[in-house]
C-alpha cells in the first residue's frame, strides 16, 4: 500500500485528503500545514490521520509519494533535494490539476444525481404503472402509480421474485423469449383490467440486463381517450414537456423541416426559433452531416456522431431517432450534448501528462522498432549498458536513431526520474558550446555572475553529447576533465563545481581515423569506447522496413489527422528498393511526404504518391572507374562519397548551408568534406 504525505491543507488538501481516504491502494501518513487550524487538519484529527505543522518532521519517514499543495513552488525544489530519490514529489501545479479534476468530477457526479432524482420524479409523476426486473426476475422498481394499481408497496418487495408481487406477471417469459409483448390485455390479481407492454432491457453489446412492464388501467384510458380529442391540447403539453428539459432537443418533420426546438438547444446553438423553425434540417451544421436526415433516410436511430453547430461552431455529440406513426414516418426527434466542457477536461490531462513526461527522456525501448538480429542485438547490448555506470558510445550513420537508443538507455537507468539533456556538438560554435557545456562566469558590478553549463543542469541525470566527433581539440581536453574528475570549471572560472552525469556519446564519423589524423584525442577515445554499440543502418537491415514503414505510418496518422491503413506491395517494394543514405530519418521524411499529399478519403500508399527515389543500383561514373584489380573498400567509398558530394554540392548552387541540410550532416562536417576531397 503506498504511503502518502499531503502538505497543505486547504481546499485543494481537503478534496486530495477524502479521494485517497476512500482509495484502497493507498494510505495518507500524515496531513502537514503550518495553520493547525486548518480544514484538512480538523479532518485528519477526526479520522486518526496524523497531523503535523513541520513538513521535515516526514523526511525520514518510508514515504512514497509527497503531495505538495501549498501552492509554494519554491518548496517543491526544496522537497526534492532533502527526500530519499525513491519518494516521488508531486509540485503544486499538478496538484492543482489533480484537484480541478476532482472538483470537476464532484460537479458532475451531483449532476449525475440531479438527473436521477429528475428521472425518479418523472416515474414517479407517470400516468402509468411500472414495473423493473433484473435478469435474476427479482423486482428492481415499481412507481407510484404501480404501487396504486397494484395496492402494494416497493420497499415490500423490492429484491424479491417477481411472482412474489404479481403471481400473473408474463416478464419471466419476456426475459426467457427476449421478445416484446405490446399492449396486451391483461387482470391482474386484485382484479382489475389493465392493457400492458412488457419489454426486455438489452445493453449495447447485446447482453440481456432485465426487462419493465409499463401498464394502464383500461378505464383510465378509455377516459383520457374521450377528455383528450383536442390534438393542440396535445401538441402545447408536448412542447412544454421538450421545453422544459435540460437536454437540447430539436425536432423535424417528415421533410426535414424544424418544427420543435427548446430553450437548452438555443443556449448550445445560439439559434433562435426563428432561424430554425421551418428551415432545413442542415440549418444549425456547421461541419458534419445531418443526423435528422440520415435517420428520416434509414428510418433507424442514429447514436453518437460527432459535429459542430451554430456560429461559433460548438462541439456536440448528436442522437437521432425517428418519429414513426402506423407504419409510417412522420419526423426526427435529435438531442445535443455539449462536449467541449469534457474536451477542457480532456486538454488539462493531457497539459498535465505533458509536464510529467517532459521531466523524463521522451523515448523507451518499446519505441525502437526492429526485429531483424543486428537490430536486435543492438538492442540487447543498450540494455545490458542502461543498467551499467559506464559512458555509452552509440555509433551508426546519420538518421539510424541513436538520439532514440540515448533516451531508452536513460529512461531505463536508474536516473530516469532526473533530468535527459542532448547536446548537438556540431551545432554551435567553439566558444558557445564550450559555455554551454561548462557554464560561464562573468564579472559584472562588482559580483561575479554565473551561468549554469548543460553538465550542472543535468546533474544526477544523463546528458547525450551527440556528433562528438565533431568537437575541437580544446573542448575534448576540457571534456576529458570532467569524465575523469566528475568536476566541471565553468569558462572564465577558477573553481570547480562537482557533477553526477552519466555520459551517453554519439556519432557517425570514424573516430579511429580521426584519431590518427590527430583530430580526436586518443585518450578521450578509450574513455569514452568502454562501451561501444553499433546501431545498424536501413540497408543492414531490410527486414525490418516493412514494420517500420508501418509503424512511422500509424504516427503520422495521429499528427496528420489521416485514416491511412497500409501501403501498398508496389510501393513497399519500391521502399525495399532504395539505399536509404538517411536511413529511417530519411524514411520518415518520404512516408511524411507521400501522406502530406495523399487525399482524406485514401487509406493506402500508391507508388504514385511516393517521391522520386533513387534504386539501389548505381551507374558507375568516371570516377568509379573499373579496374582489373579491386579497389580497396575505404577507397572505393571515397570515390563515391567524393562524386555525391559534389554533384550536390552544384545543385545546391554551392550553398553550404543548403548542401549540409540536403546531405543530412553538419556544416563543419560539410567544410571538413569539402577540404578533404579539395571541392573547393
Amino acid at each position: 500500500m503506498k504511503q502518502i504525505l499531503i502538505v497543505g491543507a486547504g481546499k485543494g488538501g481537503t478534496a486530495l485528503f477524502r479521494l485517497f481516504k476512500e482509495t484502497k491502494s493507498m494510505q495518507i501518513c500524515a496531513i502537514v500545514d503550518k495553520e493547525a487550524d486548518a480544514p484538512a487538519m480538523k479532518l485528519a484529527e477526526e479520522m486518526d490521520v496524523h497531523t503535523s505543522t513541520e513538513w521535515k518532521d516526514w523526511i525520514h519517514h518510508d514515504i512514497d509519494i509527497v503531495i505538495n499543495v501549498t501552492g509554494e513552488e519554491e518548496l517543491f525544489e526544496k522537497m526534492i533535494e532533502l527526500f530519499p530519490r525513491k519518494t516521488i514529489i508531486i509540485p503544486g501545479s499538478v496538484a492543482n490539476i489533480i484537484y480541478e479534476l476532482i472538483h470537476e468530477k464532484t460537479v458532475l457526479t451531483d449532476e449525475v444525481k440531479v438527473q436521477a432524482s429528475r428521472l425518479e420524479l418523472i416515474l414517479n409523476h407517470m400516468n402509468d404503472g411500472m414495473i423493473v426486473v433484473n435478469k435474476m426476475e427479482q423486482v428492481q422498481l415499481l412507481n407510484r402509480r404501480a404501487e396504486q394499481i397494484l395496492g402494494k408497496k416497493e420497499k415490500d418487495y423490492k429484491g424479491k421474485h417477481i411472482k412474489d408481487l404479481l403471481k400473473t406477471s408474463r416478464l419471466s417469459h419476456v426475459l426467457r423469449s427476449q421478445r416484446k409483448e405490446l399492449n396486451q390485455k391483461t387482470i391482474l390479481d386484485n382484479g382489475k383490467k389493465v392493457i400492458a407492454s412488457r419489454i426486455p432491457i438489452i445493453n449495447k453489446t447485446g447482453d440481456l440486463v432485465g426487462a419493465f412492464a409499463v401498464f394502464k388501467d383500461i378505464t383510465e384510458v378509455v377516459q383520457l381517450a374521450e377528455e383528450n380529442t383536442d390534438l393542440n391540447e396535445i401538441k402545447t403539453m408536448l412542447e412544454a414537456i421538450i421545453k422544459s428539459s435540460d437536454e437540447a432537443i430539436s425536432v423535424v418533420d417528415e421533410h426535414g423541416k424544424g418544427l420543435i426546438i427548446n430553450p437548452a438547444y438555443t443556449r448550445i446553438t445560439g439559434l433562435t426559433e426563428e432561424e430554425v423553425i421551418g428551415k432545413p434540417a442542415t440549418v444549425d451544421i456547421s461541419e458534419g452531416d445531418s443526423v435528422h436526415m440520415k435517420v428520416l433516410k434509414n428510418r433507424r436511430a442514429v447514436r453518437g456522431v460527432h459535429m459542430k453547430v451554430g456560429p461559433s461552431k460548438k462541439d456536440v455529440i448528436v442522437n437521432g431517432a425517428p418519429v414513426i406513426v402506423q407504419g409510417k414516418i412522420k419526423g426526427s426527434v435529435g438531442v445535443l450534448h455539449d462536449v467541449s466542457e469534457l474536451q477542457s477536461v480532456t486538454r488539462e490531462l493531457k497539459r498535465a501528462r505533458q509536464i510529467i513526461r517532459n521531466l523524463e527522456a521522451r523515448y523507451t525501448f518499446d519505441d525502437i522498432i526492429g526485429n531483424s538480429s543486428e537490430m536486435k542485438l543492438a538492442l540487447e547490448q543498450a540494455k545490458v549498458a542502461a543498467k551499467a555506470p559506464a559512458i555509452v558510445l552509440l555509433r551508426g550513420e546519420t538518421g539510424t536513431g541513436k538520439e532514440l537508443f540515448a533516451h531508452a538507455i536513460h529512461h531505463e537507468s536508474d536516473r530516469k526520474f532526473n533530468k535527459f539533456i542532448r547536446v548537438n556538438c556540431a551545432a554551435l560554435s567553439e566558444p558557445m558550446l564550450e559555455k554551454e557545456l561548462f557554464g560561464s562566469a562573468e564579472e559584472q558590478a562588482a559580483h561575479l555572475k554565473k551561468k549554469e553549463g548543460l553538465f550542472e543542469q543535468a546533474n544526477n541525470g544523463s546528458i547525450f553529447l551527440d556528433e562528438i566527433g565533431e568537437l575541437s581539440l580544446a573542448i575534448q581536453e576540457k571534456l576529458i576533465h570532467v569524465l575523469k574528475e566528475n568536476r566541471v570549471t565553468p569558462v572564465g572560472a577558477s573553481n570547480s563545481v562537482p557533477v553526477d552525469v552519466r555520459v551517453i556519446a554519439g556519432t557517425n564519423t570514424n573516430l579511429e581515423k580521426a584519431v590518427m589524423n590527430e583530430k580526436f584525442r586518443e585518450d578521450l577515445y578509450y574513455l569514452i569506447n568502454k562501451l561501444p554499440i553499433s546501431i545498424p543502418s536501413l540497408k543492414e537491415r531490410e527486414e525490418d522496413i516493412p514494420e517500420l514503414v508501418e509503424h512511422i505510418i500509424h504516427q503520422l496518422n495521429e499528427e496528420y489527422g489521416k485514416n491511412v491503413q497500409r501501403i501498398s506491395d508496389e510501393a513497399l517494394k519500391k521502399l525495399m528498393a532504395y539505399h536509404w543514405p538517411g536511413n529511417v530519418r530519411e524514411m520518415a521524411n518520404v512516408i511524411s511526404h507521400s501522406m502530406i499529399f495523399i487525399g482524406n478519403m485514401e487509406e493506402q500508399i500508391e507508388v504514385s504518391h511516393l517521391p522520386k527515389l533513387q534504386t539501389k543500383e548505381m551507374t558507375a561514373g568516371p570516377d568509379m572507374v573499373q579496374t582489373d584489380k579491386p579497389l580497396k573498400l575505404q577507397e572505393a567509398l571515397d570515390r563515391f562519397e567524393k562524386k555525391y558530394l559534389q554533384e550536390v554540392y552544384l545543385q545546391c548552387n554551392k550553398n553550404k548551408t543548403k548542401t549540409a541540410k540536403a546531405l543530412q550532416i553538419s556544416v563543419r562536417n560539410l567544410y571538413y568534406k569539402l577540404e578533404k576531397y579539395q571541392l573547393e
